[in-house]
């Protein structure tokens, strides 16, 4: 095998775990996303007991990446892109930690009056989301325009987060014996809000990776 078939072979299969790591982390909001709606505890442990799946994933994906630069000698393009898998699968492994917190975040909040509606928290949650696997496409496809497409969907994220922010400590002044539950409110919203950034990390590292400049998003 010549040394750009091997190398050609070791990127896709990069490309292949990343795409396992990303749909996993999605598939996990997807699930706290519903626990949070239903209270579902068996569903929310799904979420937590996935997340040293993710871990894992991570130290894999980092490993072959670092002896694909010590074995195949990249340049270029190539070389930007196993710079910017560092920075993916890290900010992946976050955005997994964040489902996990919703998660946990569900079963504490269960049960709340209506007038702690997670229904904010659930919306930041799906932008997230989407957010996470519409990086992920705009990396596998080497798409600079759709990752910024992407990153300007966090603006929808903090739109929210003020939202809550606002709402809950209104609450809070209004109904003092809610203080406990309203401050894990806000806890949870300050989690998601940075969801949208570690997307746009990603989005960020797309854009260096195609066209050999840094571009900071979402100033």
């Amino acid at each position: 095998m010549d040394t750009r078939s091997g190398l050609t072979d070791a990127m896709n299969k990069l490309r292949r775990d990343i795409l396992e790591m990303a749909t996993r982390v999605e598939e996990d909001l997807g699930k706290a996303r519903l626990a949070l709606r239903s209270g579902d505890e068996a569903l929310a442990r799904e979420v937590t007991e996935s997340d040293a799946a993710i871990n894992a994933l991570q130290l894999k994906i980092e490993d072959d990446a670092a002896m694909v630069i010590a074995t195949q000698q990249p340049v270029a393009r190539d070389l930007r892109e196993l710079v910017v898998i560092f920075k993916l699968t890290g900010n992946l492994e976050r955005a997994g930690d964040h489902a996990v917190h919703l998660a946990r975040a569900a079963l504490k909040l269960s049960g709340d009056p209506p007038l702690l509606s997670t229904e904010r928290l659930e919306r930041m949650a799906e932008i997230g989301q989407e957010m996470i696997r519409c990086a992920v496409s705009a990396f596998l496809a080497q798409d600079a325009r759709a990752a910024r497409a992407t990153a300007a969907m966090d603006d929808g994220i903090d739109e929210e987060h003020k939202a809550i922010i606002e709402e809950t400590l209104l609450l809070m002044k209004e109904r003092p014996k809610l203080v406990k539950k309203a401050y894990r409110v806000i806890k949870t919203s300050n989690r998601l809000e940075r969801l949208g950034d570690h997307a746009t990390n990603i989005c960020e590292g797309i854009i260096y990776m195609v066209e050999g400049r840094y571009e900071e998003l979402n100033e």
